[in-house]
């Protein structure tokens, strides 16, 4: 098929363009493997260094990952694409209605919790356990408790081994960080939510969905609390 070839400025931004285009139409597929360097640079009429800008800019997008021997492929973006279409929205929509992102997870978390107590592999309890670990030794650092709070919440998540829950838990949790910053200040909050984790952790590790769905229930009543204290104080 006949390539246009690039011109003017900035030419690894064009290049990456036309490449994401074809990935995103489905003219390349996930797993499609990408032409070589050389090809590139011939068909487009461009150097070699643009090109790799051009590959460098993609792989920083996930679109293509670099496999060392054996080349350049296209991944599937789908759920990255999805996760941050979602997260911009609910940022731009709800910013300054958190605590009904709040009674999203309610909704959500709650038969979470038990789909993951009644799914969760040996690796997920391990990453969840990694993460409640992480905050006990965060506590008085507010950054790294959201961050760690957050990889909890994900991993559980991850632990109802559907795919789609991920997808929804990431980009309502990355909204709520900023309740969670303010939360944060509200006397005992942190000390409070990791109570919770604990025990929505030994639910699930011992397979138990009714307390683990329990637990959960109890979590999210605390997180709304704080965040209408955290209001009321102006925090």
């Amino acid at each position: 098929m006949p390539v246009e070839q690039l011109s003017s400025r900035r030419l690894y931004e064009q290049l990456a363009e036309r490449i994401r285009q074809q990935i995103l139409s489905g003219a390349l597929n996930p797993g499609d493997r990408l032409p070589t360097e050389r090809i590139f640079a011939r068909d487009y009429g461009v150097s070699r260094t643009v090109v790799r800008e051009a590959v460098k800019t993609l792989q920083q997008e996930g679109l293509i990952e670099i496999k060392a021997g054996l080349g350049t492929f296209v991944v599937d973006a789908t759920d990255r694409a999805f996760s941050q279409s979602l997260s911009l929205m609910m940022s731009v929509s709800l910013s300054d209605k958190l605590l009904d992102v709040v009674e999203i997870r309610e909704i959500l978390e709650v038969q979470m919790a038990a789909l993951a107590a009644a799914r969760a592999k040996p690796e997920d309890i391990d990453k969840m356990k990694s993460a409640v670990a992480k905050m006990d030794r965060s506590l008085d650092d507010i950054s790294e408790f959201i961050k760690q709070d957050h990889a909890f919440h994900l991993a559980l998540a991850h632990a109802t081994q559907n795919a789609v829950m991920p997808l929804l838990i990431s980009s309502i949790v990355d909204l709520l960080q900023q309740l969670r910053s303010r939360t944060a200040l509200v006397d005992g909050s942190l000390e409070r939510g990791q109570q919770h984790h604990k025990r929505i952790l030994d639910a699930i590790s011992r397979g138990d969905a009714e307390v683990a769905r329990e637990a959960m229930q109890a979590h999210l009543r605390q997180v709304r609390r704080d965040g209408e204290a955290s209001q009321e104080n102006g925090a």
